[in-house]
Formats: C-alpha cells, structure tokens, sequence
C-alpha cells in the first residue's frame, strides 16, 4: 500500500486567472493498493464522506485508471482510503486533489512510474486547465499553462514568513456554475492590467517582497463578475484589509475567501468571519500556510 498526501489548492490568486496557483498546507491522506479480489473498493472519511462513498469517489478512481492505461499496464483491482480535509465545492480544490492524488498514488503502484511532466498532462486533460492540479501535484506556487496541448509549468518557492487566512462559507459554489457568471469578451484595459498584476505579482513571490503583494493581486477578468454569486465579498474584502491583510482574493472559482498575510492571521481570519456573518453568511476560518510538497512528491510509504 502507497500513502499520498495532496493539498488543498486556490487557484487564480487574484489575477492570475487559470495560470496561477498555489498549495494550502490542508492536506488529504490517500492511500491506494492492489485488490486482490479485483474489485474496486474505496473507504471515505472526513470532508463529503457521505457524498463521496455513493459516487464522487469516481474522479479518483478513474484518475488512477488513466494511470495505469497511459503506462501500458494492467488494471488491477484497487482498494482506496480516502482520509479527507479539503472542504467539498468551495473553490479550495477538491476536485484537483482527487485527480493528483489518485494519479500519484497510482503511479506510485507502477513497477516503472511515468515521468512528472505525463502526471501533470494527464491531470490537465481530466481537469481541465492546469492551475489547480499543478500545484496539488507539485505544491508552492506554480505558474502553468497548456500550449497546443502540451503543458508548461514553473515552481516559485513561497515566501517563509508568508501566512493565510481562509473563510470558508456554509455554501457550496460548482465551479461551472461560477464560470457561467463570467463574460465571453473583456476590454483590452482589463487585460492589460491583469497582465501587469500577474507580473508584479510573479516578481514579488520570487524576491520574497510581501509588502508587494498589496500592490499586485488586483483583478478585473473574474472576481467583479463572481462577487454577485458570494453575499458580502467587498465588504469581506475590505474587513481583512482594515484587520491587516497584505491582499485578499477569491479562492478560485469561490466562494472560499483567502487573505495573505506577514502576522496577525487570526485578527484577519475574525475580521472575516465578521463580515460574512453581518451579511448573514456563516463560515468557518482555516489559519494556515502554503504547502510545501504535493501529490508528486510526498509519497509516505
């Protein structure tokens, strides 16, 4: 039996929409063997247990299928525990960590394992874009795109004294639902400015500048669209600012809200709190950091 660890990912960081991610330091416990009896079985507990021991454990499983068939390899029977932290349709990256973990998990099974650029190709064409599964995959920051079907990817190392604040609302958010809110054409104003806040923002996680942070995750493509979807986002916005917060944007597609911050992360994570509820939403704040390993590399045994 293998035991994989895959984070939780928040994707876009603001501007960087379906290009820039980064891994939670929440993680999910997998762990994946042969079944004798050739049957697929899979064991869920924690987050969507209930939802996901009828049929959403189907993602993972047919993850590590495509595995197994890209490498050429029989498909045996499996058995699966899924031990999970990640909470389920909040724009936190459940679905990208059910791809990287049951792909690693079962590429970690193969006598010969396919190369980490293949995982991550495979990842992108059942997800869909690369921005959340690269870094479930590989974690820290990572800044991926797909060329003509070929997948680029770079790591930025995360800041050390970089700190996060997460609100997560006692709503769910589908991520096609979400999309569906965004328009189909934007002015090239907007385009241009999103491209200099990407680059701003590239450049301060690799000189390690948090203070730039507050100057570079701005956007104009998606979270003025979105805001509609989530009760109380500008004010929540502005509560983590006021309370101390270097930036603070969307986490992915929603409704999860993630503030980044130097110290003070509890204060923030309450000014949050706060705000949601006085728009009459509840939510439960996760005080963490970013995830140093993914799926790919945090094999346990």
């Amino acid at each position: 039996m293998v035991t994989i660890r895959v984070p939780a990912t928040s994707a876009n960081l603001g501007p960087g929409f379906d290009v820039l991610g980064m891994a939670l330091n929440v993680y999910n416990i997998v762990e994946m063997a042969p079944e004798p009896s050739g049957a697929t079985v899979v064991e869920v507990t924690g987050e969507g247990a209930s939802l996901l021991c009828k049929s959403g454990s189907k993602l993972m499983v047919d993850a590590a299928r495509s595995v197994f068939t890209a490498a050429g390899a029989r498909q045996p029977g499996l058995l699966i525990r899924q031990h999970n932290r990640i909470p389920l349709f909040r724009g936190m990256g459940s679905s990208a960590a059910a791809i990287a973990g049951g792909m690693a998990a079962a590429n970690a099974l193969l006598p010969e394992p396919l190369p980490a650029k293949k995982i991550l190709q495979l990842a992108t064409e059942m997800e869909g874009h690369p921005d959340n599964v690269a870094p479930a995959l590989f974690g820290g920051f990572v800044a991926s795109c797909a060329v003509d079907g070929d997948v680029h990817y770079a790591c930025i190392e995360s800041p050390a004294a970089l700190k996060l604040a997460v609100a997560v609302p006692d709503f769910t958010l589908p991520t096609k639902k979400s999309r569906k809110a965004l328009p189909q054409m934007i002015p090239m104003a907007d385009a241009v400015f999103n491209i200099g806040q990407v680059a701003l923002l590239v450049a301060a996680l690799c000189r390690g500048d948090l203070a730039a942070l507050a100057h570079a995750m701005n956007d104009r493509l998606h979270q003025p669209y979105r805001s509609a979807l989530i009760p109380g986002l500008d004010n929540v916005f502005s509560a983590a600012q006021s309370a101390g917060a270097l930036a603070t944007v969307l986490s992915g597609a929603g409704p999860a809200v993630i503030s980044f911050v130097s110290e003070n992360e509890a204060l923030v994570g309450a000014a949050m709190h706060r705000a949601f509820a006085a728009c009459g939403v509840r939510c439960r704040i996760i005080l963490t950091g970013v995830g140093k390993t993914g799926a790919f590399n945090s094999k346990v045994s």
